[in-house]
């Protein structure tokens, strides 16, 4: 392998010369050969963007030069459509501040900037006004924004109209209900499925709610909070540059030392996060529930059969729209647990648990985002009621008697229904035999179409 010599404040170091990262990035390439997981390449994006804003920012405070200026913003350009992304090697298990992507940006500009024949220095210059304890938090907020508005809330509110259309599409179904997982009393198939629409929907809200907190940046707080070796003003100039860029609304965190050493806004986030998996995690299962069958189970409605279920049975057809949803839902549920214990860890001034929580909220928003559009192009827009099972249920069941309690009274109604069910009779016959209403008087009060 060829190589070329890098030189850092701790003196030289070979790196792969196809490569253009810096001493730096191969000095934590080769001490952290730690699992196969890599920075995201969401974080490199929010990365190249924020140093763009900050060499906007740097030069109206007269810390750069306009050329300076110019290239670092055309390489973080380059680097936003992704022309490098074998540049970026470094492992997510690295140090807790996430000094060595940081550096691995910075070293990526300079040295392609030298190539192009504009020298600069990639802490003199690239990381002018900046310290790796407030630019990886910054840019783990960026990412975290970017993704929750550009592909969790997008696939979530995608599939919520799926089910409502699902929901309009089928108004006058009844069928019977269920709590505890045993019979209950009556409702439409409609307002069933608008519960699992409000279920997706709920949680966007709290979602929508915690871009507040994640728009807030650390930048501009530098090594400890103070701001030291930034300009006045440079968090604001910074946020604006930035703003005009991506459309976004992004803040300075008006107190450096909490955005340094927090993780509370990852973990409020992540935590509505949770709240649309544990929902999603509902829904599927009541899908598959619904759909067991298709002889022996409830087989209130179909699913579409997308591949065969089973290596054994010819045949057989697998929830496995319901059975993908659920696994991402307990992995996000798992990474709801890292980022909590990450955020608990911020000693004094710093939280040194940054890439971790980046890694872990990415991912789950990234799964979630996925599964969702799978779930619903694979699973919900294909779901279908079988009125017939729905009836069938519908008029079998005991828990119609309910509606019977206000005209004889909660203790005698229970005696109709038990007699029904150990007599293995209906519920009308039971009612009807012991004398307690004339079939007429049942049929008028036990209209389903009355109980919902």
């Amino acid at each position: 392998m060829k190589t070329r010599t890098e030189y850092d404040s701790m003196g030289a170091i070979e790196v792969p010369a196809e490569h253009h990262w810096g001493a730096q990035t191969q000095r934590s390439f080769e001490n952290f050969k730690i699992g196969s997981q890599k920075q995201p390449e969401a974080i490199i994006t929010a990365f190249a963007r924020l140093k763009a804003a900050c060499a906007r920012a740097n030069l109206d405070a007269g810390r750069i030069n306009a050329g300076q200026a110019q290239i670092i913003c055309e390489i973080c350009d380059e680097i936003v459509a992704g022309k490098w992304k074998d540049e970026f090697p470094l492992a997510v298990w690295q140090t807790g501040s996430g000094t060595q992507t940081n550096m691995n940006v910075n070293e990526l500009i300079a040295i392609l900037a030298a190539e192009r024949g504009m020298k600069l220095h990639p802490n003199d210059h690239v990381n002018r006004s900046q310290s790796s304890n407030d630019t990886y938090p910054a840019a783990l907020n960026i990412a975290a924004a970017t993704v929750l508005k550009e592909r969790l809330l997008p696939s979530a509110r995608a599939l919520a109209a799926s089910l409502k259309a699902l929901e309009d599409k089928y108004p006058e179904q009844i069928k019977i209900g269920r709590t505890h997982l045993q019979d209950a009393v009556p409702l439409r198939f409609a307002q069933e499925v608008s519960g699992w629409r409000e279920l997706v929907e709920a949680p966007c809200g709290m979602i929508e709610a915690s871009l507040k907190e994640l728009n807030k940046l650390a930048i501009g707080g530098t090594a400890v909070g103070t701001g030291l070796n930034a300009p006045a003003g440079y968090d604001e100039s910074v946020c604006k540059y930035l703003n005009e860029a991506v459309g976004g609304e992004f803040v300075p965190d008006k107190n450096k030392f909490h955005a340094l050493t927090s993780k509370d806004a990852a973990v409020f986030s992540h935590g509505a996060m949770k709240a649309l998996a544990s929902n999603l995690m509902k829904v599927a299962n009541d899908i598959r529930w619904l759909a067991a069958g298709p002889r022996c189970g409830l087989g209130e409605i179909t699913i579409p059969a997308n591949e065969p279920g089973s290596s054994i049975m010819p045949g057989k057809v697998n929830p496995t729209q319901c059975e993908a949803l659920t696994m991402v839902c307990v992995q996000v549920m798992g990474n709801d647990a890292a980022i909590g214990i990450a955020a608990s860890q911020g000693n004094f001034e710093l939280n040194v648990f940054q890439p971790v929580t980046a890694y872990n909220f990415l991912m789950s928003a990234e799964l979630l985002a996925d599964a969702m559009d799978s779930f619903r192009v694979h699973c919900v827009e294909g779901i279908e009621p079988v009125a017939e099972k729905m009836d069938y249920y519908l008029h079998n069941s005991l828990m119609l008697v309910t509606c019977l309690t206000p005209k004889l009274g909660y203790d005698m109604a229970a005696k109709c229904a038990k007699k029904a069910q150990t007599e293995g009779t209906s519920l009308k016959q039971a009612v009807v035999s012991m004398g307690c209403l004339t079939e007429q008087e049942f049929d008028e009060i036990v209209n389903p179409e009355k109980l919902v």
